[in-house]
């Protein structure tokens, strides 16, 4: 351990842990910009600077190393008078149009100019006329060049959490800026779309193209009947915008307040995730009925999940090679989508071109998927609109709604019901523990052999994972599989996704299905969830998925009885002729540079 004082109190640490992390297990805080938990040390900003005795400069806290002996003010005049010429200096170079900004009241900067009582500006004001010109080429993502204030979270993002690298620091001195390749706009380089560097942006030079104004629109539009689905990781993290802290699940409330809204009908995408796994789950089977028993050697093994766009941009980009290896069904959002304009209408007695489809989203690049030109099965754009849950709480806040005294209701009835495997396919491992407990179930009649259901070895936030599970006592039709081991893959993260792909391309991954999430954590640390976003933060919200799993009467997607029905009336089985037209599809090769 190592002995030192912060503000004349004595402490002991592990060696190794810097001053920041000291100054911390005293309840000292230390203002930070460029540093975040989830990255690498930066130490560029300058904000956290302490006085260290003896020492002749002061040092940034989060990059210094704590020593015996050493003896820290963190609140100094040198401190302070430091802290706020730094401050004045990145203001000098940002566009403090704060009240018409999104980030207005959630600007890290913002906060410290507060807290510093930034008044006048004392240095000349150097943002440059051009960089006021954001870039909003991307349906996902705006980029506003006037807000950085180049702490490089957002490239350390880019690169070590995704391993895209998508964003950089351009050129030097005043000069110096993050820029994409050869300074091109968002939408023509290899963005994923995925938002982890604006959840990790302390100001608004990144954020989400927002389209709460076109959802109010057709809310007051008496010719349109508006219909909202909402992803399952988006009831675990509302709260945290609208008064609650992380982990608590806040379903029955969310549905409340989209009926004060004004939502025309209040569905969920997770019925849609309960057909994606009849669909994916058969695809596999079939997929390997095609391999074992026909002999097939054109067969794409290991089948990939296709749920998150974030990763299917990114394989569409990096690993084209293996498109074929991607499952052929469209996300839950999509196959929403398409249902939302063909089946719903349909039933309802309401003329397609009249629906007007909402989706609520954990996730920024959902907002690409559904202008996707895929997209587009049911004659129509099949989702219109997509929110984050950040959209969703401002939306809640302009209508006035008290979220927190809402009573708790229920979505409505048809495309509204759902399972506890759907839930789950917020957080990563979900979608392949959901896929298992019905494929394993269709192969041998039996539940899965795990207590309560839950398949623990596809759990938890390493960032890759593998699982294998022994197949015994088929049922007839399923007997070419017995004795075979099926062997499976989890990853979130595209950086961990690059090390599965790598193994896969290169022959080294003996998998016969490979669950890919974009985000760390899967949906529930998606690019539109609340901001701040940490390890702990989604260890909170993971807990949340599966305790609202294990709350629900029906935890198997096969068993739904909504996906009977619609398969009976509609659909007619999983892989059949409407389930091709409208619920798969494919995706094409894209350049890197």
């Amino acid at each position: 351990m190592v002995n030192l004082k912060i503000n004349n109190i004595p402490v002991a640490v592990e060696e190794g842990t810097t001053i920041l992390d000291a100054a911390r297990k005293l309840n000292f805080r230390i203002p930070t910009l460029c540093y975040h938990p989830d990255l690498s040390i930066a130490g560029n900003c300058r904000v956290c600077v302490v006085e260290v005795k003896g020492a002749r400069l002061l040092a940034a806290a989060c990059a210094t190393p704590v020593a015996d002996g050493m003896e820290v003010m963190t609140n100094s005049e040198k401190v302070r008078s430091a802290r706020k010429h730094v401050v004045e200096l990145l203001l000098s170079e940002h566009n403090a149009d704060c009240t018409k900004c999104i980030k207005n009241g959630k600007c890290e900067l913002q906060e410290l100019a507060s807290e510093y009582r930034i008044g006048d500006h004392v240095f000349l004001d150097l943002v440059k006329e051009e960089c006021k010109i954001a870039d909003i080429s991307s349906p996902a993502i705006a980029k506003d060049d006037s807000k950085c204030i180049r702490c490089q979270r957002c490239v350390r993002t880019c690169s070590e959490l995704q391993n895209v690298n998508a964003l950089a620091v351009i050129a030097k001195g005043d000069h110096q800026h993050i820029g994409t390749f050869l300074d091109k706009p968002m939408h023509e380089v290899v963005c994923t779309n995925c938002g982890q560097c604006i959840n990790r942006c302390p100001t608004a030079a990144l954020s989400e193209r927002t389209y709460i104004d076109q959802v109010w629109d057709a809310i007051n539009d008496p010719e349109k009947h508006v219909v909202v689905q909402t992803a399952p990781a988006v009831r675990i993290a509302l709260g945290e915008e609208l008064g609650f802290d992380p982990g608590v699940r806040v379903t029955g409330k969310m549905v409340a307040a989209l009926r004060n809204l004004g939502f025309n009908s209040v569905l969920d995408t997770d019925f849609t995730a309960d057909l994606t796994i009849m669909e994916e789950g058969t695809e596999l089977l079939t997929r390997l009925k095609l391999a074992l028993v026909d002999k097939k050697e054109d067969v794409a093994l290991p089948m990939f999940t296709s749920c998150s766009p974030g990763w299917i941009k990114y394989i569409e980009h990096m690993y084209p090679t293996l498109l074929n290896n991607l499952s052929t069904c469209k996300s839950p959002q999509q196959m929403f989508g398409s249902l939302a304009k063909t089946y719903y209408p349909q039933k309802k007695g309401i003329d397609p071109k009249n629906i007007y489809s909402v989706s609520i989203m954990p996730c920024t690049a959902k907002k690409f998927e559904c202008e996707r030109p895929e997209m587009r099965d049911s004659g129509y754009q099949d989702v219109d609109v997509v929110l984050t849950t950040r959209e969703l709480a401002m939306m809640i806040k302009q209508a006035g709604i008290d979220f927190m005294k809402l009573e708790d209701q229920k979505c409505d009835s048809l495309m509204g019901d759902s399972t506890g495997a759907a839930v789950i396919f917020g957080a990563t491992g979900g979608v392949m523990e959901a896929a298992i407990r019905t494929a394993y179930e269709i192969v041998t009649g039996r539940e899965i052999p795990f207590e309560n259901l839950n398949i623990t070895p596809v759990r938890g936030m390493e960032g890759v994972k593998e699982a294998s599970l022994k197949i015994e006592g088929c049922v007839p039709d399923w007997s070419f599989l017995e004795g075979a081991e099926l062997k499976v893959a989890i990853a979130h993260g595209l950086a961990n996704a690059k090390i599965l792909m790598d193994a896969v391309r290169d022959g080294k991954a003996a998998y016969h299905f490979i669950e890919v999430m974009a985000c760390p954590g899967g949906c529930l640390g998606g690019g539109g969830q609340p901001i701040p976003t940490s390890l702990e933060i989604r260890q909170k919200r993971t807990e949340a998925i599966y305790a609202e799993d294990e709350g629900m009467p029906v935890r198997k997607s096969h068993e739904n009885p909504e996906i009977t029905q619609i398969y009976e009336e509609f659909l007619g089985k999983p892989l059949g002729h409407k389930s091709h037209e409208l619920l798969h599809t494919h995706y094409k090769k894209r350049e890197r540079y």
